[in-house]
């Protein structure tokens, strides 16, 4: 599925006018697997700890739990790597398809022999660098 992602670009024809440009692909699927598996890890986290309280000494008693508990641990760690690496990969896209240079690429108007398009402004990705770290 392809989702498109709209902005505005003045139409030098008529200096007030503006036209949409789309911005052609799919940025959702690595965040929508890094929520996933947020949302799972936390009922996994909350079905424990009713666990661990109220079901103390059938934990305790249990040899095979512990066992059991420690490897869907290891298995949230691994898919939570997996998780964040794929949302710098969606990251990493988004910044290659709003770079200016590829903006300006796509736009038809800046085309023209005796134009001169440059962007404005680089956009500011620190805050989306950060939540990929942390």
């Amino acid at each position: 599925r392809l989702y498109q992602i709209p902005f505005e670009m003045p139409d030098c024809e008529g200096e007030s006018e503006t036209r949409t440009l789309h911005l052609v692909g799919d940025f959702s699927a690595p965040a929508e697997f890094f929520v996933t598996l947020g949302v799972f890890s936390f009922l996994y986290t909350m079905a424990a700890l009713v666990l661990y309280l109220r079901f103390h000494s059938i934990y305790g008693e249990n040899k095979k739990l512990p066992i059991a508990d420690f490897c869907i641990t290891v298995c949230f760690a691994f898919f939570w790597l997996v998780a964040a690496s794929a949302w710098g990969k969606g990251l990493t896209d988004v910044k290659a398809a709003t770079r200016p240079a590829s903006l300006i690429a796509a736009m038809g108007v800046c085309q023209g022999q005796e134009v001169v398009c440059n962007a404005g402004t680089t956009p500011a990705m620190g805050l989306a660098n950060i939540s990929v770290v942390r």
